[in-house]
């Protein structure tokens, strides 16, 4: 009987890295509809807001998409198929595909409300296949790349993502910051996504990836700030050093665990 269920699962799964995957094709606009960028009047292109990632910064987006890809088709594997990490992060990995697709899609029909929401629950389960890889180790190298890796730049992205979606959907209602300078806001919310990217780097110790997805689309806000039509260089510097701090961090975690290891 579980073995059934496994085999549910790992089909699942797969079902859900296809729905994802053509959710990706029609977001790209190379289907005959709009790149996400241009979708919904342009809220979420380069200089829509203060935090807005530079075009360029999406290009993880490929990177992240092999590594589910990669991730579905290793989860289907027999020696895979009775692991207690895939039994247990199996379905939220599921999950997570198939909103990944359902908000690609509420941007296409221009539903910018809706996306937050949908975007907000895409984090929540990332964060909750997060904890599992920490509590879970993954059964070699390859299970660390493709499972911990895969989900961990996955995480990090849409913290980024979230951020600025959030910002996007504000921005168009017609938010006005309660007065505060828009480059005020921008410090502010760079300086939450350090604290996040600090946590996730405390609390997975060893587990690098987010950090680093992280820190690819903070970076990518620097740049934007400080090129095209939205200029803002106390975002642009507030961008930079939370990059460093959060590298910083999770090397220093990296290390700490290592050296723990070592001596245990």
């Amino acid at each position: 009987m579980r073995e059934s269920r496994d085999v549910v699962r790992q089909i699942t799964v797969a079902a859900s890295a296809t729905f994802a995957l053509i959710g990706a094709f029609v977001g790209s606009g190379a289907s005959g509809g709009t790149p996400v960028q241009n979708a919904a009047g342009g809220a979420l292109s380069a200089d829509a807001t203060v935090i807005a990632p530079a075009g360029a910064a999406f290009g993880i987006w490929s990177v992240i998409y092999f590594g589910l890809v990669a991730y579905a088709v290793w989860q289907m594997l027999p020696k895979q198929t009775s692991t207690e990490l895939h039994r247990r992060i199996g379905y939220w990995v599921a999950a997570s595909l198939v909103l990944n697709a359902a908000w690609i899609l509420s941007i296409q029909f221009n539903q910018l409300a809706l996306s937050v929401p949908v975007i907000i629950l895409l984090l929540i389960i990332l964060i909750r296949a997060f904890f599992i890889t920490i509590k879970l180790p993954a059964a070699g190298a390859i299970d660390a790349i493709v499972t911990d890796g895969t989900m961990g730049l996955y995480l990090g992205w849409v913290c980024v993502a979230t951020a600025a979606n959030i910002t996007a959907w504000l921005v168009a209602i017609g938010f006005t910051g309660f007065g505060i300078p828009e480059d005020v806001w921008g410090v502010i919310i760079v300086a939450v996504a350090a604290a996040v990217g600090i946590a996730l780097a405390a609390r997975g110790r060893a587990h690098f990836a987010p950090a680093l997805s992280l820190s690819w689309g903070l970076a990518w806000v620097a740049v934007g700030r400080l090129s095209g039509d939205l200029i803002s260089q106390p975002t642009a510097i507030a961008a930079i050093v939370a990059v460093v701090l959060i590298l910083v961090s999770a090397t220093a975690f990296a290390i700490s665990r290592l050296r723990a290891e070592q001596t245990a």
